[in-house]
This record gives C-alpha cells, sequence and structure tokens, in this order.
C-alpha cells in the first residue's frame, strides 16, 4: 500500500516517485499494489498511466460527487465507490453519479464503470468492490488492452498540458511579443484578455495549418 507521497510541486495527484515505488513492490512479488492520491481534482489523472484499475472514493454530503462531475475526473474512473454509504445523502449521491454516467457513455462495448456502496467501518460493500475489480481485470484481459480509450483521452491531455506549461508558456513569456503585450495593457491599449489572444494567435494558426 503506497500512501500519498509529498507532490513536491508536481501535478496528476501523485508524486514522480510513485510509478517506481510500484515497480519495486511489483518486484519483490507482491500480487496487489494500492496507490493513494493526494485528492481527486481536475490534474489528478496521472495515476491511470500506473494503475490497472482506478477507484474513485466519494462519500455522501462532502460535495465530492459535484467536484468529480465538474473536474472530468470521472474519465479515468474505473469503478465509483460512495463510502460512508451508511449516512444520509448516499442514495442521491449514487444518483447524482448515474445520471453523469449515462450522460458520457458513449460506446456500450466499453467498459462502464459500476458504482459500489461501502461502509469501510464495518465492511459493509468491500466483497462487491473486490468482485468488481476482479471483473475489470478481466474486462480488459479478454479485450488484451491495458488502458480504455476514455482513459487515453484524458492522459493525453494531461500529457498535453504539462507540455504546455512546462515548455510552450516559458517560450510565449520570454518572447519580444510577450513583453510588447505587457507595455499595451499597461497604457489600455489592451485588455488582458486581447493581449492573451494575440499572443496565442500564431500557435493557434499554425495548429491549424498541421491539421
Amino acid at each position: 500500500f503506497i500512501r500519498s507521497m509529498a507532490t513536491r510541486g508536481s501535478l496528476g495527484g501523485i508524486s514522480d516517485a510513485t510509478e517506481g515505488a510500484v515497480k519495486v513492490l511489483d518486484a519483490a512479488g507482491f500480487d496487489v499494489v494500492l496507490v493513494e492520491t493526494v485528492g481527486a481534482g481536475q490534474l489528478d489523472v496521472a495515476v491511470a498511466g500506473i494503475a490497472h484499475t482506478v477507484l474513485l472514493v466519494l462519500a455522501p454530503g462532502l460535495g465530492d460527487e459535484i467536484q468529480a462531475i465538474k473536474a472530468g475526473i470521472m474519465e479515468i474512473a474505473d469503478i465509483l465507490v460512495v463510502n460512508k454509504a451508511d449516512r444520509p445523502g448516499a442514495d442521491k449521491t449514487v444518483m447524482d453519479l448515474m445520471s453523469v454516467l449515462e450522460a458520457g457513455q458513449a460506446d456500450p462495448s466499453e467498459w462502464k464503470p459500476p458504482i459500489v456502496k461501502t461502509v469501510a467501518l464495518t465492511g459493509e460493500g468491500i466483497e462487491e468492490l473486490i468482485e468488481q475489480i476482479e471483473r475489470h481485470k478481466q474486462f480488459m484481459a479478454r479485450r488484451g488492452l491495458r488502458f480504455s480509450e476514455r482513459k487515453v483521452r484524458a492522459l493525453l491531455v494531461e500529457a498535453l498540458r504539462r507540455t504546455v506549461v512546462s515548455e510552450i508558456l516559458p517560450m510565449i513569456t520570454r518572447s519580444v511579443k510577450f513583453d510588447a503585450a505587457v507595455r499595451m495593457v499597461m497604457r489600455g491599449e489592451l485588455s488582458v484578455e486581447a493581449g492573451a489572444e494575440l499572443l496565442l494567435a500564431p500557435l493557434r494558426d499554425a495548429l491549424r495549418e498541421v491539421g
């Protein structure tokens, strides 16, 4: 079990050292390795590139279900777990998640994430959760795939986002055009939004030409 490590500023919800730790435990012969992320957020999708099965654990009455729906982290979840299901609001959380799943299910042949209600303190629902994890494992094995299409799409979007932040953005901010845009905004000749559009226009045009 790998508890959430300090991310040290890395995006994706897990530490850069997590994948190495998983490989060490796998080489040591552990059949099951559990990885905990720092939380559910828009950028916390890196675990999908490490884990064979991703569980999104929510709790009723904490607003987590709304965060999940808005953030798009549902794209990488293979199984949805509503923990503390003995609390008020658990059924509403399940219904909210069902609505999101029905709206986003495009290909009926794709894996449809099941929703499992659990109560960790009593163990209620844990057996069903284990069964669903095994079911997902068998589903992916039959198809000869490690990742689903929706998960790969989410991972590619995250990889692109990291590249833009680490490489493209610094290139823009170090350019002469950026300094010129700053001065134009300072003089009131451009709004901040218009300045950003001016800087992004050449990149957008180049991408359109490529395809």
